[in-house]
């Protein structure tokens, strides 16, 4: 491990949506959690204590604001608070998963873009700064008025499909919003580019309409951001299969698989779903065809290089 170059103390905290998540990055970086309280009155409210000195720290916050959406947003926000009214030097919302990113724009008349919203109230709560991985859609970053690390995990998954490269391979994209995460995919793959042209009639709920490219005989990989209810993702494998995809592989950095999700991918074409860590694995959602791969290191590394100052966007060259 690089030695710390910076004169404040390093001092990394978690609440409780991921405490597994940040305890492997404490252990990357050599260091014990801070110690914190976050727990709840009885009537359902926060109750935050920072219960060490954090005057003129850098203090970075592990919280991804997954399910139960609304609570681990709050807590978020009022560990940052307390922070920030302990004197904290610095402070770093580290937000593996950034809830409310697919409200990013107005898709519709009278409809809130809460990917804004949920910036403001991070900034307001007195981040200084805002480290996620692989946002919904880049455009958030400029929800922000503060600076935003927008990290990637295409690493471990490149790693994971390089070590025995598939033959005959195309990358596929679910829909076209998604082609520039497929393409760069596919390019560190040396692999073709296959694109979906899907429609959403309403939310969770997908139809595809044609398939643009050749996917015949071919060994596929989906690439996506989020895999939710898993509906897109089944559909699009299964049109790829009755287009004569030979294996079909997806890979999705945040497994949320909600409602019956893990039911739609056990009984879709998929070989393999690999996810990450982002999200706090749930036992009930267990299945011998996704796999969870470890971003622990990706953001050990951001938060030292942030820490003492260093190029981020270094580690992704």
């Amino acid at each position: 491990m690089i030695r710390c170059q910076c004169s404040r103390d390093l001092k990394v905290f978690t609440c409780n949506a991921n405490r597994p998540l940040a305890e492997k990055i404490a252990k990357h970086l050599k260091i014990k959690l801070g110690d914190i309280k976050v727990e709840h009155f009885a009537d359902g409210e926060v109750d935050v204590q920072v219960l060490e000195s954090v005057r003129g720290a850098d203090c970075y916050i592990i919280q991804p604001t997954c399910t139960p959406v609304n609570e681990n947003l709050m807590e978020l926000l009022i560990a940052i608070d307390a922070m920030r009214r302990a004197s904290a030097g610095r402070i770093t919302a580290v937000v593996p998963y950034y809830g409310y990113a697919r409200a990013d724009r107005k898709s519709n008349p009278r409809v809130p873009i809460t990917a804004k919203l949920v910036s403001s109230l991070i900034t307001q709560a007195g981040a200084d700064r805002v480290m996620a991985m692989d946002l919904h859609a880049g455009q958030i970053q400029g929800f922000f008025d503060i600076p935003v690390d927008h990290l990637r995990a295409r690493s471990v998954f490149l790693e994971y499909f390089l070590k025995n490269k598939p033959e005959n391979l195309v990358v596929v994209s679910p829909d076209v919003g998604g082609v520039e995460r497929a393409r760069k995919f596919a390019a560190r793959m040396d692999a073709g580019l296959v694109i979906i042209d899907k429609r959403r009639p309403k939310a969770n709920e997908a139809v595809v309409y044609n398939v643009i490219g050749d996917v015949k005989d071919k060994t596929v990989i989906i690439v996506d951001d989020i895999v939710d209810t898993a509906g897109t993702l089944t559909v699009v494998a299964s049109k790829i299969k009755e287009a004569g995809a030979k294996k079909i592989y997806a890979v999705c950095t945040h497994g949320v698989l909600s409602r019956d999700g893990v039911d739609k991918v056990e009984n879709s074409p998929i070989e393999k779903l690999l996810i990450t860590d982002t999200l706090p694995e749930d036992k009930r959602k267990h299945s011998d065809k996704i796999q969870v791969l470890t971003i622990s290191h990706i953001l050990a590394d951001a938060i030292l290089r942030n820490h003492d100052g260093r190029s981020i966007s270094e580690m992704f060259k």
